[in-house]
Parts: C-alpha cells; sequence; structure tokens
C-alpha cells in the first residue's frame, strides 16, 4: 500500500534525524501520513516535522525541508511520487506519479497476507434465539458479521463464521408453553410468524396467569434433559425456526460454516470439563448465604468492581449456576469459548445441514473446526459485561494470550422512529425520538416483511426490469442501510427513509457500477473502438479525472483500516465516494468520443473503477450485475 510504503520510508528519515542529534526517540512519538483535504496539498501529507520540532529544536519547516531532501535523496519511493513539498508552517506534502500508479499494484504487501493466513480467525454472528421470526435487528448484526468475515477473508486470514442457537432458553421455553396454552387461530405464510404472534400471546399471559411461568421452568429442565416429549417438541420448533432464518439470511448473501447448538455444549461435556477448571481457581465458588445462597459465581477481578450502566444483577460477581442447577447462559458461553479457543479436551461431532454448512450434533462425525487464534463477537453493546466475564474467565483459568484475541464488536440497536412505530400501532403520545422493538410485545418489523415491502419500492420505480431481481436489489439497498452506519449509532429505523433509492444508497451504488459495465460492455461492440486499447496516458488526465483516481488509490489502504478497526461502515462510506466522483466524472468526461488516445485513457480509468467497486461491492456483500 502507497500509504504503508511513504510512513515506512518517514519513519526511516525521522529515526536518523533524532539519531544524529544524539536524542533518544520518544515512546509517545507517533509518524503518521494522512490523505489532505484539499486537492492542492498533495495526495498524501505528514506532519512528523512539526511533532520532531520540540525534539530536535528546529523549526518546522526546516526540519520538513530536511525531510524533503534526504527522501528525494534517498529514492525509495521517489518514482511513485512526482514531487515532494515542504509548506509552511511544516508540512510534508507529496504527490503521485500517476504513470507509475498506473503501472502497478499497491495493494497489501504479499509478508502481511502470507502471515494473516497462519492465523484463524473464528466469527460468531446473528445468533438469533429460535423462538420466532428475525426483526431487522437481528438483520444488523448478520450483515455486520457476514461483512467482516469478508474483510477479513480478503486481508489473507482464515475465517470460519459460526451462529449459536441458544435451543435451551427462556425465549423457546416461552414460545413451546405459548403454543400449548395459548390459542391463536389467524392464518400464517410461515411458522416463524406464528411464533412470533404466539410467543406475545405467553408473554400478555404471565401477567394475568402467574401459574403458567411454572410450565416455563417445567419446559427448561424438559430442553436440558433432552429426552422428553416436551424436548422433542422443543427441538422441532427450534429446528423449523433455524431453517425459516437461514433462509432469509441468504437472500442476502449471508452464510454460515457451522451451527452451534447450545444444547450440544451441554451434552457434549464442555461445562463439566469447565466446572472442574474453574473449581480449581480461587475466583470460583458457591455461594452459602444471601439472596445467591446455593448459585456458583465468578468473582470480579476487582472486588464489587462493576460496569457502568449494568443492572443490578451484573455487580461483581457473576452467577454461572444458578441454585436450582440450571446453568446461566454466560457459564455456556465461557465453556463455549473455551473450545472456541482450542483449549478444552471435548470436541463437537457433525452432521451435515446442507451444502457448505456443518451442525453440531448428538452423532456424527468429528471435523477440524475451532481451535482459532482469535475469536470474534459480533453482539450489541447491551452484551458488554456477559463478554467481560468470558474474556475473565479465561484470564482466571491462565489463558491470557487467548483472551487478549477475543474482540467483542459492539454495536448499537435498531429501534423504531415515531412515525414507524405508530405505524406498528404503538403509542407515541409521550414524544420519544425512538422506540425500541419488543418480540414479548410482538413489536417490531421483521425481516421478510420488510424485504417484501422493499421489493415492491424498487420494482414500482424501475422502469426497466432486464437486469437482476427486483429482491436482489432490495436486499442489496436494505443491507448497505444497516452496514453504512457508524457500528456505535443507534439505527432509527425509519421504513420511509430506509426504502430510499436515491442519495447515499445501495441502489445508487449499484447504479454507478452497471453505468461502469455498460460503458466497457459498449465499448466491446463499438467497430470503431476494437484496436483501441484501455491504456492510462497521463498527459489527458483532467480534474475529475484525477478527483477519481486519487480516491481510487486510496482502496487498499481503506480497507486496511476497516479490517483493522472491525468497521464496515468505513468501506459504506468509501464506496458512496467513489460512486459519486465516478458519475461526476461520466457526467463531464465523455468515455466513448474524442481521439482514440483520448478513449483509450478513459476506457482505462472506468475499467479501473469498475475493478475497485466489483471489490467493495463484494466485501459488503452486494451483488455486481451486468446492469439493473
Amino acid at each position: 500500500m502507497i500509504q504503508q510504503l511513504l510512513t515506512k520510508e518517514i519513519e526511516l528519515h525521522v529515526d536518523a534525524l533524532i539519531q544524529e542529534s544524539g536524542i533518544e526517540r520518544p515512546a509517545t512519538l507517533k509518524i503518521l501520513t494522512e490523505h489532505p483535504a484539499h486537492y492542492e496539498h498533495g495526495d498524501y501529507s505528514t506532519n512528523a516535522a512539526m511533532l520532531l520540532a520540540k525534539i530536535v529544536r528546529k523549526a518546522p519547516l526546516q526540519i520538513a525541508q530536511e525531510l524533503q531532501q534526504r527522501i528525494e535523496k534517498s529514492g525509495s519511493v521517489q518514482g511513485l511520487f512526482a514531487k515532494a513539498a515542504a509548506v509552511p508552517p511544516g508540512f510534508l506534502n507529496f504527490y503521485i506519479n500517476w504513470d507509475t500508479w498506473s503501472s502497478g499494484h499497491y495493494g497489501a504487501a504479499k509478508e502481511l497476507v502470507d502471515e494473516r493466513n497462519k492465523s484463524k480467525i473464528l466469527i460468531e454472528h446473528t445468533s438469533i434465539n429460535p423462538n420466532k421470526a428475525a426483526h431487522v435487528g437481528h438483520l444488523r448484526n448478520s450483515c455486520i458479521g457476514d461483512s467482516l468475515s469478508r474483510m477479513l477473508s480478503q486481508a489473507g486470514y482464515q475465517v470460519e463464521v459460526h451462529n449459536y442457537i441458544d435451543d435451551l432458553g427462556n425465549q423457546l421455553a416461552d414460545t413451546v408453553v405459548g403454543i400449548l396454552h395459548t390459542q391463536t387461530e389467524e392464518t400464517f405464510n410461515r411458522f416463524g410468524d406464528f411464533c412470533w404472534e404466539t410467543y406475545a400471546k405467553v408473554n400478555q399471559a404471565y401477567k394475568v396467569q402467574p401459574e403458567l411461568v411454572e410450565q416455563r421452568s417445567t419446559v427448561l429442565h424438559a430442553l436440558e434433559s433432552g429426552h422428553s416429549n416436551l424436548a422433542w417438541m422443543g427441538a422441532l420448533v427450534a429446528e423449523r425456526i433455524v431453517r425459516e432464518q437461514l433462509e432469509e439470511m441468504k437472500q442476502f448473501g449471508i452464510h454460515y460454516d457451522v451451527l452451534v447448538w447450545e444444547s450440544s455444549i451441554v451434552r457434549a461435556g464442555f461445562w463439566d470439563s469447565t466446572f472442574g477448571l474453574l473449581t480449581q481457581t480461587d475466583m470460583f465458588h458457591k455461594v452459602t448465604d444471601g439472596k445467591l445462597a446455593g448459585c456458583w459465581v465468578l468473582k470480579n477481578l476487582e472486588e464489587g468492581a462493576s460496569t457502568a450502566g449494568e443492572s443490578a444483577d451484573y455487580q461483581g460477581d457473576k452467577v454461572l449456576v444458578r441454585s436450582n442447577g440450571i446453568l446461566t447462559y454466560t457459564a455456556k458461553d465461557i465453556a463455549y469459548h473455551l473450545w472456541k479457543f482450542g483449549v478444552l479436551p471435548n470436541d463437537f461431532v457433525y452432521k451435515k445441514w446442507e451444502d457448505g454448512l456443518w451442525s453440531t450434533a448428538s452423532q456424527g462425525r468429528k471435523k477440524s473446526i475451532g481451535q482459532a487464534d482469535i475469536v470474534i463477537n459480533v453482539i450489541d453493546y447491551r452484551q458488554q459485561y456477559p463478554q467481560e466475564m468470558v474474556k475473565l474467565a479465561l484470564e482466571v483459568l491462565g489463558y491470557e494470550q487467548q483472551a487478549s484475541q477475543l474482540k467483542h464488536v459492539s454495536y448499537g440497536v435498531v429501534s423504531l422512529s415515531p412515525d414507524t412505530a405508530a405505524g406498528l400501532g404503538i403509542d407515541i403520545s409521550d414524544g420519544k425520538t425512538s422506540y425500541a422493538m419488543s418480540g414479548r410485545q410482538g413489536i417490531g418489523i421483521k425481516v421478510a416483511d420488510l424485504l417484501d415491502h422493499m421489493e415492491r419500492v424498487i420494482n414500482a420505480k424501475r422502469s426497466k426490469k432486464a437486469g437482476i431481481s427486483s429482491r436482489s436489489i432490495a436486499a442489496a439497498a436494505i443491507r448497505y442501510y444497516l452496514l453504512k452506519y457508524q457500528l456505535q449509532t443507534e439505527v432509527v429505523f425509519d421504513l420511509e427513509h430506509a426504502t430510499e433509492i436515491t442519495g447515499n444508497t445501495g441502489v445508487y451504488l449499484l447504479y454507478a457500477y452497471t453505468r461502469a459495465k455498460s460503458i466497457l460492455d459498449k465499448a466491446k461492440r463499438d467497430a470503431r473502438l476494437l484496436r483501441v486499447e484501455a491504456k492510462f496516458d497521463g498527459t489527458y488526465l483532467e480534474d475529475q479525472e484525477y478527483h477519481l483516481l486519487r480516491h481510487i488509490a486510496y482502496w487498499p489502504e481503506t480497507l486496511e483500516t476497516a479490517t483493522k478497526q472491525l468497521a464496515p461502515s468505513i468501506l459504506c462510506h468509501y464506496a458512496f465516494e467513489l460512486a459519486s466522483l465516478f458519475n461526476h466524472f461520466y457526467s463531464v468526461c465523455p468515455v466513448l468520443k474524442g481521439s482514440e488516445e483520448r478513449m483509450s485513457h478513459r476506457l482505462w480509468i472506468t475499467q479501473t473503477y469498475k475493478d475497485t467497486m466489483h471489490q467493495a461491492l463484494e466485501i459488503l456483500g452486494m451483488p455486481t450485475p451486468k446492469r439493473l
């Protein structure tokens, strides 16, 4: 990458300058190269000279000029830049030599990719309770996780994607209780929609029939034992729901390598092994008195410490085994993570769920799954404390290296705008800016309903339907909408805004991509251009072409930044700007008009743009159609 090469070169000369001054380099000194906001300031810039001014006791501009001379003399990156310029008050600006750039490839260094290929990353995402249809909040998780897996694969890592199925939890138990003890006479297209209604009904029933809550405990025990009529019923409900959820996710280009069922963790003895390890430490013990009497708890490293904003249930100690012997979610999650890192003696067996997808099972075959170097969990910010407890358990057991490689990709939840909430029958008279979705109340935007609605919007606004299906365009548009927000941002979902097709939308990106594809295809059919070979020529470079190429040149380092920060929104921002710059180039610079040399030059730019946008769309999980 250009930025990486340039930063490394500047670092060499900064070190030499400091050494010649007889001064030790400060540990806090960090040299950065940036993309100047104004084109006249070059394509890359560094303020290294200003950082060095107090260290070597020279004027910043003088240091910048000296660095410029050293870099020019070394010649290491000189061919890549047309010039370097030291400017007041001490910036050093670099201008790309576009003829050199156009003839080379400045992606990630091969040695970096080779090193990453030795590391295995396990990503867990989606992990929806298998008790009802998925809603748009679940879809945000899936889109983030899938894009991260694509980014990391592109960066050279071995990536394995897991979907954790909580088939022993309260939510599934509630749905089973609802099926047995509530009545629904409506017609539903899908089982998940029926369960959505049933789950809401049973939670309302609990308020007027407190005895039903005891039925939940009965079902929970049955699910965990796994051998009764109730257990079979729960298993059938969960499997049917998971199949529907997976089919929904496929429509958004989301796929998995492994389904991990919580029941498999229990029945494979993961917790028994984990319990044995934890009891050998001083941080895990059984409480003998108080409200937690009979519970097994994991003590926080700092006695009495608590995470800001945590509920009263998460103060200092974390219950892993309740007094009635039932394991908490966190207990099973700790056991699962010990397995993820390959430090448990136990292992799963697997059966084939469908092509390319395996599932843990009671009987099956061994496979080389898990044993990761890095584990990434995509879970919303409300799960921060349980994630910290999993990391704490790894540290308590002496697995500090593994704990350091456990990453929680936290993100803001999806709520409803007042208009959308009102459309679902929610009382918005309190004037709040957003309203939470609630499965217990049956309030939310289901994924299937949103996709159907967006498909109708696309169909209504689409003049030609010769390209990819309206449903594929709709899925891409929804996916981009959910990815473009920064991770920590709460997405206030507004149905009208989410279905827009102009501006910063997925549809806009697809149109910009297919426009370039159409130009290139037309050129192949044009008899005038049969002898024209797409070739860059810097003598023809106009402002709009330069602006586009400059942004294309930033692609490898933008992808690297997004990968390091685990932030798909960075790629969304980049792709939207890339599409905007191409559309401006297209409107000002006719590609298939003018001299052969000029057409050749602009065809090269168009092809280079198309190739770059193709990569961006694929990593964002969006289609790359020939036409719309």
